[in-house]
């Protein structure tokens, strides 16, 4: 019987540990103050510490409790945090869960893979599948609304580059308000631009 192909989420995940494995833990990143020594961390503890999510979604009073779990984490050698990235949570989080993994983790490990990719000098766009640019496209509205997006009263429309002009769903409102401002380029660019990278996302703006 032939195996499944990997979801997205666990092909960036492996890309990301290639990738951590291949500069080491003290490398930049497009997370601002992190590591790749931090970031890795960062994923162990969301992976495998749900007790010390709380810190990072709600903060307040949880961010003490997160920072200690965090600098514990951080104490690990470093190829042992980038084994435990290329496994992902055990079987009993719920992000491991398929269903779960795909609707929490494909966004997380995209994006963290490109903080790594994109804070190296020689970095460039890459190319994704068609169906790959499909599922981010899904992604972008729901990282909208999970407030990427700065204060504003300005309205937000997003459009894909890289299908035909017009095409059924290629064009979103994300915000309304006036003055509009466009933002096209291929589903990954408009993603990482959604999520407050705007200087590494490779995107076009107007303003309507």
């Amino acid at each position: 019987m032939p195996t499944a192909a990997p979801s997205v989420s666990q092909s960036e995940r492996a890309a990301l540990a290639d990738l951590l494995e291949q500069l080491g833990p003290d490398q930049p990143t497009r997370c601002e103050g992190w590591t790749t020594r931090d970031l890795a961390t960062h994923l162990v503890v969301r992976d495998r510490r749900p007790d010390a999510m709380p810190g990072v979604v709600v903060g307040g009073p949880f961010r003490s409790w997160t920072a200690r779990v965090q600098e514990r984490a951080a104490r690990r050698p470093f190829g042992e945090l980038v084994a435990a990235v290329r496994s992902g949570p055990p079987a009993w989080v719920p992000t491991a869960w398929p269903a779960v993994d795909r609707l929490l983790n494909t966004v997380e490990m995209v994006i963290h893979h490109e903080d790594v990719r994109r804070a190296q000098p020689d970095w460039s766009p890459r190319e994704l599948p068609s169906p790959v640019q499909d599922q981010l496209w899904a992604s972008v509205p729901l990282l909208a609304r999970g407030g990427g997006l700065p204060e504003t009263t300005r309205g937000l429309v997003v459009r894909r580059s890289d299908v035909p002009d017009g095409a059924p769903g290629s064009e979103r409102r994300l915000r309304k308000g006036t003055p509009t401002t466009i933002v096209t380029g291929a589903p990954l660019e408009v993603l990482l631009w959604v999520s407050g990278r705007p200087d590494v996302a490779c995107v076009d703006l107007i303003v309507d």
